[in-house]
């Protein structure tokens, strides 16, 4: 490996982003479990949410943060916009997608979900490690 160049993320960053891909998960369960007692379609429209946000959120991950060289800023700044736009585009693409074939979706159980997996987590993620 040349000078300046790295194999992707560093242990504390590789452990910071699994924490939070883990707490995301586990918000996407508490999500479709306070759905629950709403009715069956209140539970699946809260794990469609979820479920949208934490495939939109690992695809992100995976293209960013595959290997990279540390000398090339601007090819991963790219990256990260590139990333951002088919995280965008994959979501709207399977929102629709739901819309489109579930007729009954519940509209603020889908987006609670969405919400509480994508801003949540990150409360928890970020501290340190006890």
């Amino acid at each position: 490996m040349s000078y300046g160049e790295s194999r992707g993320l560093g242990p504390r960053d590789r452990a910071q982003l699994r924490r939070l891909l883990l707490w995301q998960s586990v918000f996407a369960l508490v999500a479709v479990v306070a759905a629950a007692p709403f009715g069956g379609w209140a539970a699946t429209s809260a794990a469609i949410g979820a479920g949208v946000c934490l495939l939109a959120n690992w695809v992100f991950a995976l293209r960013v943060f595959r290997r990279y060289r540390a000398d090339a800023p601007t090819e991963l700044a790219l990256r990260i916009y590139m990333a951002e736009i088919g995280k965008i585009v994959l979501i709207l693409g399977l929102f629709t997608l739901a819309f489109v074939t579930l007729p009954s979706l519940n509209l603020p159980a889908l987006l609670g979900a969405y919400f509480a997996v994508q801003v949540l987590p990150a409360l928890f993620a970020s501290r340190p490690s006890v």
